[in-house]
């Protein structure tokens, strides 16, 4: 029976929890549900790839960006009592909104929010005002939606431990990152000079700009390889840092061998043609682009922040872990994957990052399907 599901972010930035959603809306509308992808705000570097078969609403048009997300309630109530979407899914800073819409609306339909990261050092990394305002909303409200959803275990313990939320209360799906589309945009060909034949190896990495990504720590320790060995560095994103780190590049005389070419559409080409992709971040949720590199039969380094990498590279296993914040060991981890000693994972033990069964689990959660 064809349903509605609605999918409420505040934006779609060029991040792998946006691109996750996404994904999940395709998945929705290829088994004939319609999908709604309301937005607080319909802006970011993904806007162009929303599906066309999903209906894009966008609730705010005029509102300052720091409360955008907020002053968007009275819409999504609106949205709720005129459309009643069978289902609601929310995610990143939209959670607590949600819940509040569907409380003050009237509307009693399910209501599923999905935590991306780990929310004691997202709250950390905050001012500490919003900090403790997010830690009392989180623990009163979050219980009062139908199924709490984590994108890791790291994320799920982390989440129950700092709100006190209980751990039996908070259910962990993985994200549906593999898709066929990863497969076709992995063998599209690739233009740019340094992927042709006979260049340096490619040190690839992929997110936002910010602070939490450290992409500092990656040029640093890019730097101490490159002064006993070829190869370039690559870090495709977009964001607020970006200036910070053109200047750190330029400081460390690496403007020949570094590149910010800021946001791409298909990473996946680059991913299958470097020589190793690097997560160099301070904290994450489910790092989307480890899998994804994995997939492509990349070798990964990774920070063994909380949380995510532990769990994907199982324990080391499948990719190095570096501690967070250490220049010396990113450097000799890369140092490493350049020699060639590289392990990487059976293809089944990504089959649980499969678009298809993750669908199957929010379809059941969502519409009892």
């Amino acid at each position: 029976m064809r349903k509605r599901v609605a999918i409420f972010l505040p934006a779609l930035p060029g991040g792998g929890a946006e691109r996750v959603m996404l994904n999940l809306a395709a998945g929705f509308t290829a088994r004939g549900h319609a999908v709604d992808l309301v937005l607080a705000k319909a802006e970011g570097a993904y806007l162009s790839a929303v599906p066309p078969s999903v209906r894009l609403i966008e609730l705010n048009l005029r509102k300052i960006a720091m409360f955008r997300t907020l002053t968007s309630l009275p819409a999504l109530m609106h949205y709720l009592r005129t459309e009643r979407p069978d289902a609601l899914l929310s995610g990143l800073h939209a959670n607590i909104i949600a819940v509040w819409g569907v409380l003050f609306s009237g509307r009693r339909q399910r209501l599923a929010i999905s935590e991306h990261s780990t929310f004691s050092r997202q709250a950390g990394e905050s001012p500490v005002w919003y900090g403790k305002v997010m830690h009392r909303l989180v623990r009163r409200f979050y219980p009062a939606a139908n199924e709490i959803i984590a994108v890791s275990e790291g994320v799920a313990d982390d989440l129950s431990w700092a709100t006190g939320i209980a751990r039996a209360r908070i259910r962990v799906i993985y994200n549906p990152i593999i898709t066929p589309e990863i497969e076709a945009k992995a063998r599209e060909p690739l233009e740019h000079p340094w992927f042709l034949p006979g260049e340096p190896p490619v040190v690839l990495a992929i997110g936002r700009l910010a602070a939490e990504k450290d992409f500092g720590l990656l040029i640093r320790a890019f730097a101490k390889v490159r002064r006993d060995s070829e190869a370039r560095l690559l870090i495709l994103g977009e964001g607020e840092k970006r200036t910070e780190l053109e200047a750190l590049i330029h400081s460390l005389n690496l403007e020949r061998d570094a590149q910010l070419p800021g946001f791409v559409e298909n990473p996946y080409s680059y991913m299958a043609g470097a020589s190793m992709v690097v997560l160099s971040s301070r904290r994450e949720g489910l790092p989307t682009v480890l899998v994804e590199a994995l997939h492509c039969a990349t070798p990964v380094i990774a920070t063994d922040c909380p949380s995510g990498p532990r769990e994907i590279l199982e324990k080391g296993r499948y990719g190095q872990l570096v501690p967070v914040g250490d220049v010396d060991a990113m450097a000799r981890a890369m140092r490493v994957v350049l020699s060639g000693a590289v392990h990487l994972p059976p293809r089944r033990c990504l089959e649980r990052y499969q678009l298809e069964p993750i669908v199957s689990q929010y379809e059941s959660i969502l519409l009892g399907a």
